[in-house]
């Protein structure tokens, strides 16, 4: 007999594009500049805003690989899938510091292909081609965190 899994709530329903983009997102500048993932996070459906700590602002440069690296893994067409772990298990791989105080002993893990996994209970896309052309469309460094807030062009 199968168990049933139990997960927290979700408080909100994001756009399941904008936030498939924002795990990208947050996969990416771990990858590329070594910070945490997103602290405080915005989604929308017309445009999102994710905030880093970080030592010094990025380039206008790196601004453009990092849109262009997330473009990248877009149209790999990668698969997101789901998998469940009890939270112990779940604090050796991933970083729990954003879960509630209240979050249930089971999580949903997110992968995105092989590129992106984190705990998460929102909703998302079922391939990287259905969430379009990423595009940062300001950027801003104050008191030692990086702004980022982009919009998506519609799906092809």
């Amino acid at each position: 007999m199968e168990q049933e899994i139990v997960l927290n709530s979700h408080n909100k329903q994001e756009e399941p594009r904008m936030h498939s983009a924002e795990h990208l997102l947050n996969g990416t500048m771990v990858k590329m500049f070594g910070c945490k993932r997103s602290r405080n996070t915005h989604i929308e459906r017309k445009k999102s805003k994710c905030d880093y700590p970080m030592p010094a602002p990025l380039t206008q440069e790196q601004l453009q690989e990092l849109e262009n690296t997330i473009n990248n893994v877009i149209s790999k067409n990668l698969q997101v899938s789901y998998e469940y772990m009890p939270a112990s298990e779940a604090e050796k791989l991933y970083d729990l510091d954003k879960l509630p105080d209240d979050a249930s002993e089971m999580l949903r893990i997110v992968h995105i292909g092989d590129y992106d996994s984190c705990p998460c209970v929102g909703a998302h896309v079922e391939s990287t081609n259905e969430i379009g052309e990423f595009r940062i469309s300001s950027a801003r460094y104050q008191d030692g965190v990086q702004r980022i807030v982009y919009r998506l062009s519609a799906p092809e």
